[in-house]
């Protein structure tokens, strides 16, 4: 059935293992994201042999799927916790991203009952808006939750790209590692991880601005696409093609490029624009935004097709330009940036072949 994603795992080992000795090279360890993949146990896998020993997640279902198949890894729940899953979170996770005290206290409290330690890396919010401490208010808080019983709090994190856009630079990863020191002054306790970031925070290893301190990374989106979302870009020494969509042509017909009639909004509430450009050749493919996002899929073998727009279930293509002569029943291929892989691999209508 269409549409199928393809998974090279060869070239995701490639990627995987680049980045790897990427970070090593500059002390920075990784941690590998498999949720854009919902943690497909054989790319788990392939993170694993690349030598990269902690598996991260924000879902606990995949953290287990990933344990019953027999991955041999430590497990990070990327997602802050919710109280109602702590009693999962200490069977089944090594490294756990928090930002609330009421969490850490509660997270204390359930681990002693399983005779357990949890490991803390205690979330810092240096900008961008998402989960953690401000960080004006993080000295005290995490100083705080150091004398917590039941867990460890190993190191401190931050998120950055993901809501507020902010990208990392030397200035903010130097204000993380200002808040460590202080923190270590405050309480004499030595914290062992500072986690720097995601696939955004490459550059600065790349152009060599990172600074001494950060240890650890969050990379999924590089390893997996070979992109970086928050920066616009393609990462150096990776591949694009390791995750590839193939669709089915059901459509083929000559059309005006704008609508007619009154314009009001899409399915999904947006406006949309049109230039006039006279009759296309257009065609519609069995895919849309239920599987993928038009925005982040690229035509792999001919670049002349032009991604117009999609609703839930069509994604509708410019065919004019194309040396080929198409028809229904062809199959289209494409990489897909991250928002793309993800709707690919969380939609069940997406056959999933692996290579």
């Amino acid at each position: 059935m269409y549409p199928k994603v393809y998974v090279y795992l060869e070239r995701i080992y490639e990627n995987a293992r680049y980045l790897n000795n990427l970070c090593n090279n500059y002390g920075v360890n990784i941690v590998g994201v498999t949720k854009v993949v919902c943690a497909e146990p054989h790319i788990a896998q392939t993170f694993v042999d690349s030598g990269i020993s902690i598996l991260g997640d924000s879902r606990i279902q995949n953290i287990k799927n990933m344990i019953d198949n027999g991955i041999k890894a430590e497990y990070m729940l990327l997602r802050i916790p919710m109280l109602s899953e702590l009693d999962n979170v200490v069977r089944f996770v090594d490294y756990t991203l928090i930002s609330e005290l009421k969490t850490a206290r509660t997270l204390g409290e359930v681990s002693k009952f399983f005779n357990k330690k949890t490991k803390v890396i205690y979330m810092v919010d240096i900008g961008d808006l998402r989960e953690g401490v401000w960080f004006d208010n993080a000295v005290s808080e995490v100083s705080e939750a150091l004398n917590i019983k039941g867990i460890e709090v190993v190191g401190i994190g931050t998120n950055l790209g993901c809501f507020g856009g902010v990208i990392p630079s030397k200035d903010n990863m130097q204000k993380l590692l200002d808040i460590k020191s202080k923190i270590e002054k405050n309480t004499g306790i030595i914290l062992s991880v500072v986690s720097g970031g995601t696939s955004a925070t490459l550059p600065l290893i790349e152009d060599k601005n990172l600074p001494k301190g950060i240890n650890q990374f969050r990379l999924g989106e590089s390893i997996i696409c070979g992109t970086d979302a928050t920066n616009r870009r393609i990462v150096p020494g990776t591949r694009q093609d390791a995750i590839v969509l193939e669709a089915e042509i059901v459509e083929i017909k000559e059309k005006p490029s704008v609508p007619y009639g009154k314009i009001g909004h899409d399915a999904f509430g947006r406006k949309p624009s049109f230039i006039d450009q006279g009759m296309r050749l257009k065609g519609i493919l069995a895919v849309g935004e239920q599987d993928i996002s038009p925005s982040t899929t690229y035509p792999l073998d001919d670049k002349d097709i032009e991604v117009l727009h999609a609703s839930s279930d069509h994604m509708i293509i410019d065919l004019t330009k194309s040396k080929f002569k198409y028809k229904v029943g062809d199959k289209i291929r494409f990489t897909l940036g991250y928002s793309s892989v993800l709707r690919a691999f969380t939609s069940s209508y997406v056959e999933k072949v692996i290579l």
